[in-house]
């Protein structure tokens, strides 16, 4: 079988530490281009997997025989990239969020969809162990009726995650378009989404912009979700977490609750009404801070996905689906009134 191609387009930080070492560790593929508007960069990955470096996406991604292309980008041109992939034939794995905005995200879905090619968003999430288990657990019935979560991804910000540190794109509204909202609280927004087996009917949100300087995006967000099941809970994302990183999530049933990622030793702790609790060690979540100590799951998903003609766990509808909550909580935020999904 020959092995697939790809062409990665960005070269910053989350290319470096997650989608190239994965794609490297992949036995299905081969990294034939990378490509940054900042050349050394580009050539610096290229001699690192032997692929040819490009300053020019379009070339990269038309020249390369990719029959991948991972979109590594600032948020404003996830959607440009995605799309030209899309009508040049190739399976599209881009980051989240996926679009900056509705009009966006359906025009990257429809040009996938045009070109029989698959669209991944990169919510790595739905990946993490704890949040799998808690997701089996809940519909099994384990838990009984679900009432309320309450989700929360933080940490001291993007600066000492990013390429550029302080410099960085996530803090140019022009280019992030949003910020820890569509950094971090879009994962929280798909994964809540997954774990519940449920869709959002309704967003109430506050943010603020208080804790970066040179900054023109939200850093603090907190927002209501209503299910439409019923269930009520709170999504927080914020780049004012200085001491550590924060991305735990807490589920209340009627027969008891589960704790994720909210304890340094068992990822997931479920406690029964019962009296009865059960401590699950499943490995530790991937953070920004451990570096890329385990595969994220995502891109050897998405190889998957295409060798096997099967769907990608977080197509472009799915991407979009949580997409539409973080947008909706913007709306609510400006509007001062909640938004209905």
């Amino acid at each position: 079988m020959s092995l697939l191609k790809v062409a990665v387009i960005g070269c910053g930080s989350i290319a470096i530490h997650r989608h190239l070492p994965e794609y490297n560790a992949n036995p299905n593929v081969e990294i034939v281009a990378v490509c940054d508007v900042i050349e050394e960069r580009a050539q610096e990955a290229a001699e690192k997997y032997q692929a040819k470096a490009y300053t020019d996406y379009k070339q990269a991604i038309t020249e390369s025989d990719a029959d991948l292309v991972s979109v590594c980008l600032p948020n404003y041109l996830h959607a440009p990239v995605s799309i030209f992939a899309a009508e040049n034939g190739k399976h599209v794995l881009c980051e989240k969020p996926m679009a900056t905005s509705d009009e966006e995200a359906k025009q990257m879905i429809a040009a996938s969809e045009k070109a029989g090619k698959k669209l991944m968003i990169a919510h790595n999430q739905r990946f993490v162990a704890s949040h799998q288990k808690a997701r089996e657990i809940i519909a099994n019935g384990d838990l009984g009726k679900i009432y309320s979560f309450r989700t929360t991804f933080g940490h001291g910000g993007p600066e000492g995650w990013s390429i550029d540190g302080a410099d960085s794109w996530f803090f140019r509204k022009e280019e992030a378009f949003i910020g820890a909202l569509g950094d971090l609280g879009v994962h929280k927004a798909d994964v809540i989404r997954y774990i519940l087996d449920t869709e959002f009917v309704e967003v109430a949100s506050m943010i603020e912009s208080s804790a970066k300087e040179n900054s023109d995006v939200d850093d603090q967000a907190v927002t209501i979700l209503r299910s439409e099941k019923g269930i009520i809970g709170t999504l927080t994302a914020s780049w004012a977490y200085k001491d550590g990183e924060d991305n735990s999530t807490v589920i209340y049933g009627e027969k008891g609750n589960l704790r994720l990622e909210d304890d340094p030793t068992y990822s997931l702790i479920a406690r029964f009404t019962d009296g009865t609790k059960v401590n699950y060690d499943l490995g530790q979540i991937q953070t920004n801070d451990s570096g890329g100590q385990t595969s994220s799951g995502v891109v050897d998903h998405f190889v998957h996905s295409v060798l096997n003609d099967t769907k990608p766990l977080i197509d472009g509808e799915e991407g979009y689906k949580s997409l539409k909550i973080i947008l909706a909580a913007l709306e609510a935020n400006e509007s001062k009134k909640n938004i209905s999904l």
